[in-house]
């Protein structure tokens, strides 16, 4: 069911899909054109089970969450719900049929009054990214370009912050909280640890930490630096996939293969680990690709797949299994490096005893 509320001044945004890696420029464009952002709370076990009650099983997690966080906001009383149709970022670049599909998912499943705000970006079409923005505004009831030109500059400048404090080394959560305040500070002094992983996976999956069982955390707690997408610039990133002999086809290829590719070719990391939901179709093929070229570049490689009934204890055991074994690598490796001499073994005397 569907209502029109053009006059309510509020603006709800789900935390899942694009919400992760996006959410400073929704943030700061909706604030510009004069709205409150209200946001789902972060994913519980209640907002899974919600977004469960309305999709198939073998739907994967991360959509069965995303429909459980506009739940959530329907529960708060918000209507107008910002749900984008992102086709393709690129020509002939797509995005997977579930993210794509989105605001008609919704619109099928969820019998409840809501207005969907449903911009589509698809530059394979030619509805390019100011397209996006000023059909956006429209479906707001505003039509002032001037106000909508203003509102995709602040867009622009929060997440540039955004990136620009993330691409230095702060941490997610900081940079994020900083820019929605209007501020950007760098990381000057990076940190070195034993060991550096790449995690190669969707902003959804990894900073959600419900869904990915605080993966971030429990490698910091193993004293592991972490490199994420947000990590490097994305010219960067597409670079590196095209120093591999790869083209993209994925809309998150250059998040995903193209930000393990630049760590590995730079030689940054010691392993890396990807984290997917379960039955991920182009994830499965990106990772396929990814630890095809890992082989040649003799990095280890750790395969997570993570669903609703995805037990924690297990999931520590693999990760700490995986920190050891590239510890023990590396001590080997520098070993060979600086020449150590094996120590010489002293033969040892054998006391032989005989019992009557």
């Amino acid at each position: 069911m569907t209502v029109d509320y053009p006059q309510v001044k509020k603006i709800g945004i789900p935390r899942g899909i694009s919400y992760y890696n996006n959410y400073p420029f929704y943030y700061a464009f909706f604030k510009a054109l004069g709205f409150e952002v209200v946001l789902s709370d972060k994913t519980t076990a209640k907002i899974i089970k919600d977004g469960n009650k309305y999709l198939v099983s073998d739907t994967c997690l991360p959509i069965k969450v995303y429909v459980g966080h506009v739940v959530n906001l329907l529960e708060k009383g918000v209507t107008n719900i910002f749900i984008p149709s992102i086709q393709s970022t690129g020509y002939k670049v797509n995005n997977c049929s579930k993210v794509r599909g989105l605001p008609e998912i919704i619109r099928n499943v969820i019998d409840k009054p809501i207005n969907i705000i449903e911009p589509t970006l698809d530059k394979t079409e030619k509805k390019g990214f100011k397209d996006f923005w000023y059909e956006c505004a429209k479906s707001l009831g505003i039509t002032d370009k001037k106000l909508i030109k203003h509102a995709i500059d602040a867009g622009w400048e929060t997440y540039d912050n955004f990136r620009t404090m993330t691409e230095s080394g702060v941490p997610y959560t900081t940079a994020l909280e900083n820019a929605m305040n209007g501020i950007c500070e760098k990381r000057n002094i990076q940190l070195v640890k034993p060991l550096s992983v790449v995690i190669m996976a969707h902003g959804y999956n990894l900073f959600d930490e419900k869904i990915s069982l605080n993966l971030i955390k429990k490698l910091e707690k193993m004293d592991i630096k972490i490199y994420t997408s947000l990590d490097v610039s994305m010219e960067k990133a597409k670079q590196a996939l095209n120093t591999l002999g790869e083209t993209q086809y994925w809309a998150n290829e250059s998040d995903l293969t193209g930000t393990a590719a630049y760590f590995m070719i730079n030689k940054k990391i010691d392993g890396i680990i990807a984290l997917s939901a379960f039955g991920c179709g182009p994830d499965s093929l990106m990772i396929d690709e990814i630890e095809y070229h890992a082989k040649n570049f003799s990095v280890p490689m750790l395969q997570l797949n993570i669903d609703e009934h995805t037990g924690e204890a297990g999931f520590i055991t693999r990760i700490e299994a995986f920190a050891d074994m590239l510890l023990r690598r590396k001590r080997n490796n520098i070993k060979k490096q600086i020449n150590i001499p094996q120590e010489k073994q002293k033969p040892q005397k054998v006391l032989i005893t005989s019992s009557k």
